[in-house]
């Protein structure tokens, strides 16, 4: 088997052996209008198979592995939203790594990106533990919550535009249901900022006509109804980026920390 069935007992599996499918984007578009709750919501997620290249990507690297992984069972399913159900922050990246959360089942889990980004939300109040190793490991986020613009890990990292598009209304209806609580949205990297407008669009919120450029710390307020809510940029914190100094761990308890005083 290259993916994990669902209902068999991986930890924090959302979905069931009868959680509905989509098979193409229409399907997408109709299952995530219906879901009324996050629950049902990150169930149709999690087993989604509407863009054909992703799932047989993440599905061949499920079986390949990496050689440091070669005894572990790979997710190699969407990797769905998690954290709390009524977030003050809402945490929003690409999509997951084929040898993180496609591996664990649960974005920015089991990887250098995520090592990085768990040790700063512990030390900014954000996360209870300061690693997060792979579902069910105790890893709890306080007032918070991550989701992926794109669910299924892409190759070489960048989805097609079609796949964008395909897992957009996912995205926009996980926003929605979370935007009654939601107050700052945080955006790692440049491609999760250009990815979250249209869904946040969909989501109903007031935008400015056209969408500032992508910076370290670049804040724009917007409105969802009555309510303020600031849109909040950081870098990535990719291997990349921390090789090289361009993240640095100050930098990214900067962010979360004015994300905090933000959300109150």
């Amino acid at each position: 088997m290259s993916f994990v069935p669902p209902g068999t007992g991986w930890p924090d599996d959302p979905a069931t052996a009868d959680t509905p499918i989509a098979h193409d984007p229409a399907d997408v578009r109709r299952l995530a209008a219906g879901s009324d709750s996050l629950a049902e919501l990150t169930a149709r997620q999690s087993v989604c198979r509407a863009c054909p290249r992703l799932v047989t990507w993440r599905e061949d690297v499920a079986v390949a592995k990496r050689r440091a992984f070669a005894d572990e069972t790979y997710w190699g399913r969407p990797v769905a939203g998690w954290g709390d159900e009524r977030p003050r922050i809402l945490i929003v990246g690409l999509a997951p790594a084929a040898h993180g959360g496609n591996r664990t089942g649960r974005i920015f889990t089991g990887d250098r990106s995520g090592d990085w980004l768990f040790a700063s939300l512990h030390r900014t109040g954000l996360a209870t533990q300061e690693t997060s190793t792979y579902a069910g490991d105790g890893q709890r986020l306080i007032g918070a919550r991550m989701l992926a613009s794109v669910r299924c890990a892409p190759p070489a990292n960048k989805p097609l535009p079609e796949e964008k598009a395909t897992c957009l209304p996912w995205m926009a209806r996980e926003i929605t249901l979370v935007a009654p609580t939601v107050r700052v949205i945080v955006a790692l990297g440049g491609y999760a900022w250009q990815a979250m407008w249209p869904a946040l669009k969909d989501a109903g919120y007031a935008l400015p006509r056209s969408r500032p450029p992508f910076g370290h710390g670049v804040e724009v307020p917007v409105r969802h109804g009555e309510a303020r809510v600031t849109l909040l940029s950081c870098y990535h914190p990719s291997q990349q980026n921390t090789f090289t100094g361009r993240v640095t761990a100050a930098m990214l308890d900067e962010v979360f920390t004015r994300a905090g005083e933000l959300a109150v």
